[in-house]
């Protein structure tokens, strides 16, 4: 089982959805979520500032991340992330996309982010949570 896992997702019932399956799997024993990528850099933030005063933080292992989304998409938030040292504070963290597309092309860029380890369709399921959990997250 996870500690700590970050949704982004626009959608509310699709973060409804996520919290809820995922709670059922006891596949982490916490759960945050963001509405887009510019709220999950915030939230990103808010845990370099707890570092930056030495508080101790536990961080995301994990974040299902959507694609499409209003005022910053999961593009540009793994862009940003890779290339402003938020891969450097948070090593531990990966990324799994959790998309409505499944465009090949999207799945091929999605392979160039060292933290993305997989690339899922929409919606998650105990399943997919099941086949996570054997991977070295």
């Amino acid at each position: 089982m996870l500690s700590k896992i970050l949704c982004v997702d626009d959608d509310p019932i699709t973060l409804m959805l996520c919290k809820k399956v995922i709670s059922k799997a006891e596949f982490s024993l916490e759960i945050d979520s963001a509405h887009n990528g510019e709220d999950a850099l915030l939230y990103f933030d808010n845990l370099k500032a707890e570092i930056e005063t030495n508080q101790q933080i536990k961080s995301p292992q994990l974040i299902f991340l959507d694609l499409n989304m209003p005022v910053m998409s999961g593009w540009e938030f793994l862009d940003i992330f890779l290339n402003n040292g938020y891969s450097r504070l948070f090593p531990n963290t990966k990324v799994i996309v959790l998309s409505s597309t499944i465009d090949p092309k999207d799945i091929e860029k999605s392979k160039s982010y060292p933290m993305v380890i997989d690339f899922l369709s929409k919606p998650i399921t105990k399943e997919m949570l099941l086949s996570i959990n054997s991977k070295d997250i």
